[in-house]
């Protein structure tokens, strides 16, 4: 059996004037019709997806690495997922450096490129047009 993640939202009201909450793991999270399509203060569904993804592909890339004999030191990514307002989610860009001794940069850029294709996550969103990846190794 597997494992599920649960998180709850609640919204209220109309859909520019409303607002929502989004809830899990402790985490509360308040988010609106502006926090989403404008610059408005508060959390947004892309931006959970960006935690998301980013967590998932980190943790892919250093088993990855891992299973090669060469675990990393430090991964660090950022997912950057953006929204058009009547078209959904239109991109995601993510952006990772790593430090892994023992290996040289083509062999960390073609571990990154891997993890890309296979995290769960990235599979989850193979809807999204455009999924990038920029991979730096850091010595």
């Amino acid at each position: 059996m597997g494992i599920v993640s649960t998180a709850k939202a609640e919204w209220k009201g109309s859909l520019k004037e409303g607002s929502g909450e989004v809830d899990f793991s402790g985490f509360k999270g308040s988010y609106t019709f502006a926090s989403r399509f404008e610059t408005g203060k508060g959390t947004n569904p892309e931006e959970l997806i960006a935690a998301a993804h980013a967590g998932c592909y980190s943790m892919q890339l250093s088993g990855l690495l891992t299973a090669a004999g060469t675990p990393p030191t430090d991964i660090k990514t950022t997912a950057k997922v953006e929204i058009v307002a009547g078209k959904g989610i239109t991109s995601i860009a993510l952006e990772t450096v790593g430090r892994v001794p023992g290996i040289d940069e083509a062999t960390f850029v073609a571990a990154a490129e891997k993890a890309k294709e296979i995290c769960p996550v990235s599979q989850a969103l193979k809807s999204v047009p455009s999924v990038t990846l920029k991979a730096t190794f850091a010595k």
